[in-house]
């Protein structure tokens, strides 16, 4: 499945991501999303970033901002837009819980 279909993409469920944690989904073919809880609130963003395609999964989470582990870029996960490089940006997913279950939209 691409990044990039309609279609809902299955996640997991809410339950199994507390405040805090990070899981990855992989899509194939390489790809993977990156869902992130944030003080109860889920965010998926494509687990690559945008300068050198580096995985951003283990990078430090300030808030609504999720650094680069590579090279230090910093993304806000609300917008998927780099902090300092409007240019630059994260594709970013929608994410519904429905009967607890995540599904992910791209959402732009």
């Amino acid at each position: 499945m691409s990044l990039t279909a309609n279609a809902a993409i299955p996640a997991g469920r809410a339950d199994a991501l507390p405040p805090g944690a990070r899981k990855l989904v992989f899509m194939g073919e390489g790809e993977s999303v990156l869902v992130m809880n944030v003080d109860g609130q889920f965010f998926a963003m494509e687990n690559s970033c945008p300068h050198a395609g580096a995985s951003i999964a283990s990078g430090p989470c300030d808030g609504h901002r999720l650094s680069c582990p590579a090279h230090g870029l910093r993304f806000d996960i609300r917008s998927g837009e780099c902090v300092g490089s409007p240019g630059m940006r994260l594709v970013t997913f929608a994410v519904d819980v429905v009967d607890g279950d995540l599904l992910l939209r791209p959402s732009r």
